[in-house]
């Protein structure tokens, strides 16, 4: 549901629209979402794409070297925007193995049991500190089994650790199990079907050199569709400068807004729909839209749009 305040608006001449930016701009506030293949480490895979781009590049999750998968990596300023997507769940296909003889039924009722909150503990080769923490499984599916070979999907929080629930699976079923291939098939809100291979990247960005942009205009996504995951709220153009500026929004910056809660993180978007920053909300929706002034969204991270904009609120 949307809020509209201001019925009367029109877009002025400040700002882009994503979709029109200049694609050499467009580079800098692009994402790219690799399809990881197993043998390079996600921070190599960056450092590909920021030799390719010769910009700077950073990944949002981190698989495994030979793990495969949805990466979601961003380019130049979009790099700023990608631990927004850790909050996200995420989404793996796993091959496990038990040790011992299993009964698929007795399976499928124990992944009933792992559903919801799990308690973890990191496994030794991880790059953090080996503590018991919980994490949410969202949901398991058995998909298919051969003899002692079983395949799942598993939707679950960010930081849940696939091999070792596959570990914690095999010993509650009594004769031990271990993970043999995982693949992630959703990330940030990008599934596969977003995805590209490193050598596709490759490829299109030669074509560019040669203006050729078709092939790069296609995998480019603009840093916003990271903003997917908030609610969002849509402000005059006289307040866009004035919030990229670290400045809090207040009721009369207001064009229109979704649905959301008192303390929700909320997506700050140009009249145009670029990404200008990202706060807690201070109030829920429905009452803002009865308020003439006051404070509505605490600001906590602002974004570099490619528009400029007038700096017109103190």
């Amino acid at each position: 549901m949307k809020y509209v305040k201001d019925e009367t608006n029109t877009i002025s001449k400040w700002g882009d629209f994503p979709s029109e930016r200049d694609l050499g701009d467009a580079i800098t506030r692009s994402l790219l979402i690799i399809d990881k293949p197993e043998g390079p480490s996600s921070h190599q895979v960056s450092a590909w794409i920021k030799k390719i781009f010769d910009e700077k590049a950073a990944h949002s999750g981190t698989l495994d070297p030979n793990v495969t998968g949805v990466l979601p990596c961003g380019i130049g300023h979009s790099v700023r925007i990608l631990d927004l997507l850790h909050s996200v769940p995420k989404e793996y296909i796993a091959a496990m193995k038990f040790h011992g003889n299993v009964d698929r039924k007795e399976v499928e009722e124990l992944l009933e049991e792992f559903t919801g909150e799990i308690y973890q503990t990191p496994p030794v080769r991880s790059g953090v500190k080996r503590e018991r923490r919980s994490r949410v499984i969202y949901d398991i599916e058995l998909l298919d089994s051969k003899k002692r070979e079983y395949l799942m999907k598993v939707r679950c929080e960010s930081g849940t650790y696939i091999r070792t629930l596959c570990k914690d699976i095999g010993k509650a079923m009594g004769p031990g199990g271990h993970m043999m291939e995982l693949r992630r098939t959703e990330a940030g809100g990008f599934r596969e079907k977003d995805s590209v291979y490193l050598q596709d990247a490759k490829d299109a960005f030669e074509y560019h050199k040669k203006g050729k942009d078709e092939r790069l205009k296609d995998i480019l996504l603009p840093y916003e569709r990271a903003l997917d995951i908030f609610p969002k709220i849509r402000v005059r153009d006289t307040a866009a400068g004035s919030i990229l500026n670290g400045a809090d929004l207040a009721v009369p910056g207001i064009l229109e807004m979704d649905t959301f809660s008192e303390r929700d993180m909320v997506a700050i978007i140009s009249a145009k729909g670029e990404g200008l920053a990202v706060g807690e909300a201070l109030d829920k929706a429905e009452n803002i839209m009865e308020k003439e002034k006051g404070l509505v969204v605490k600001t906590e991270r602002v974004f570099s749009p490619s528009g400029e904009y007038p700096k017109a609120w103190k």
